[in-house]
C-alpha cells in the first residue's frame, strides 16, 4: 500500500500549486494515494476530490458566515476520513482559517501536517502564529520575506517559490499568445479579468465593462478580451453584459495565463492574477471592491500598505491600486489609455518584473515535495 497523502486546496490559487506539487510527490512515490478537495488541476493528476473546490472559495467576512454550517460539516468529513484511513501527511494549501483548524486536530492524533502558503501574519492577525506552531510540523512559503518571520518563532519553514514562477516562461510570445486564442495579431488588446469568484464578479465587473466603454468612446480599436474558470462565471459575466448594454468582447473559459500573454494591458481584480501578470509581464491595474460594511472592518485590522501581490512583493507601487470607492471606469480607463499610449514607459517596470521572477522561480513543486518527503521519514 502507498502513501496516503491528504491535501485541501481552499481555491484557483492552490488548485495550481496542488498540480505541481502532486506532479513532484508522484516522481518519488508513485503508489501514493492522493485525497482532499482540489480542482480540476489536481483532479487531472489523479487525484480524488470528496467535496467541490467551489464550496470552499468563500472570502470576506460575511459570506464565510452565512456558509459556516456546509463549511463546519466538510471539515469534520474530512477530518473523520483522513483519520479513518489512517492518512500518512495532511497539506493544507492556503485558506488558512479551514486548513488550520483540521491541521491541528490531525497533528494532535499523530499525522504530520504540512501547511503550504504561509498566512498573511505580516500583514493581519499577527496573533495566529501561536496557532500555527500548535497545528503544524512544516509551513511551506512562496514569498521570500515570509521564511524570516517563521524561523524567529521557531516554526520549522522552507521557501519554496511559486509554481506560476515555474511555468510562465521568463519572456511571454504576444504573438503566440494571440495566435493560440485566434484573435488578431495587429491592434491593442486588453484583457478584462474581474475574478475567479462570483462575489468578485458582483462588485466589480460592471466597472469594467463600463471601463471598457469609456476607452472604446477614445479609442474604438481596441479590442476586450476575458478569461472565466468556469461556465458559472461566465454566464454570470455575460448576464452583467447583457444589462450594461453589450460589449464586444471575446471570453475565453480558462487560459488566463494566454489571455494575459495575449494583451497589451490589463485590468484584473486583487489576487493571484497580480502575480501572473507580473510574471506574463504586461502592464497591469490592479482593482478591489467589497461591501462598504467588511470595507470598514477590514481598514480598521489589515496593516499593510498595498494589496497587490507585485506591489508588496517591491514594496513600492509598480501595478496602480483602485480601491473601493476609487474603483471609478473614468479612473482605471486613464491609467490604460496611459499604458497603450506609451508602451517605451512600460519597459521601466519589465526588467524588475523579471528580477522579481528569478526570485520566485525555485521548482516550487520540486523542492516542496523533497522537503515534505524529508518530514514523511523524519522521527
Amino acid at each position: 500500500m502507498g502513501l496516503k497523502i491528504g491535501i485541501v486546496a481552499g481555491e484557483e490559487s492552490g488548485d495550481i500549486l496542488g498540480q505541481a506539487l502532486i506532479i513532484a510527490l508522484k516522481k518519488r512515490y508513485p503508489d501514493a494515494i492522493f485525497e482532499g478537495i482540489g480542482g480540476k488541476r489536481m483532479i487531472a493528476q489523479g487525484f480524488k476530490s470528496l467535496y467541490p473546490l467551489d464550496r470552499l472559495s468563500v472570502m470576506g467576512f460575511i459570506e464565510p458566515l452565512k456558509r459556516l454550517p456546509e463549511i463546519l460539516r466538510i471539515r469534520k468529513g474530512l477530518k473523520q476520513h483522513f483519520l479513518n484511513q489512517k492518512t500518512d501527511i495532511f497539506i493544507g494549501i492556503d485558506a488558512p482559517d479551514f486548513n488550520l483548524s483540521l491541521e491541528h486536530v490531525l497533528k494532535s492524533k499523530g499525522i504530520k501536517t504540512v501547511h503550504y502558503v504561509s498566512p498573511t501574519v505580516w500583514a493581519w492577525r499577527s496573533s495566529r502564529i501561536k496557532t500555527i506552531k500548535k497545528a503544524i510540523d512544516l509551513m511551506l512559503t512562496i514569498f521570500p520575506f515570509e521564511k524570516r518571520i517563521f524561523e524567529e518563532n521557531g516554526i520549522p519553514v522552507c521557501f519554496v517559490g511559486h509554481s506560476l514562477a515555474d511555468s510562465i516562461p521568463l519572456h511571454s510570445n504576444k504573438e503566440e499568445a494571440r495566435l493560440t486564442l485566434n484573435l488578431p495579431l495587429e491592434g491593442k488588446i486588453v484583457a478584462l479579468l474581474p475574478g475567479s469568484r462570483a462575489q468578485e464578479l458582483k462588485y466589480l465587473a460592471k466597472d469594467f465593462i463600463q471601463t471598457a466603454k469609456w476607452m472604446l468612446q477614445r479609442n474604438p480599436d481596441i479590442r476586450f478580451i476575458s478569461a472565466c474558470p468556469n461556465e458559472m462565471r461566465e454566464q454570470q459575466l455575460r448576464a452583467y453584459l447583457q444589462e450594461l448594454g453589450g460589449l464586444d468582447i471575446n471570453i475565453f473559459q480558462g487560459q488566463a495565463t494566454t489571455i494575459m500573454a495575449a494583451s497589451d494591458a490589463i485590468l484584473l481584480a486583487s489576487g493571484t492574477a497580480s502575480l501572473q501578470a507580473m510574471l506574463v509581464k504586461r502592464p497591469t491595474v490592479i482593482a478591489y471592491k467589497m461591501s462598504p460594511f467588511v470595507f470598514a472592518i477590514a481598514k480598521r485590522i489589515v496593516k499593510i500598505p498595498y494589496i497587490g501581490l507585485p506591489n508588496l512583493l517591491a514594496n513600492k507601487c509598480v501595478m496602480p491600486e483602485f480601491i473601493q470607492t476609487d474603483v471609478i471606469p473614468e479612473k482605471m480607463g486613464q491609467q490604460l489609455l496611459a499604458f497603450l499610449d506609451s508602451p517605451k514607459d512600460n519597459e521601466k517596470q519589465y526588467a524588475f518584473y523579471e528580477k522579481m521572477h528569478l526570485e520566485l522561480k525555485k521548482n516550487a513543486g520540486e523542492t516542496a515535495a523533497t522537503a515534505i518527503g524529508k518530514l514523511i521519514y523524519s522521527k
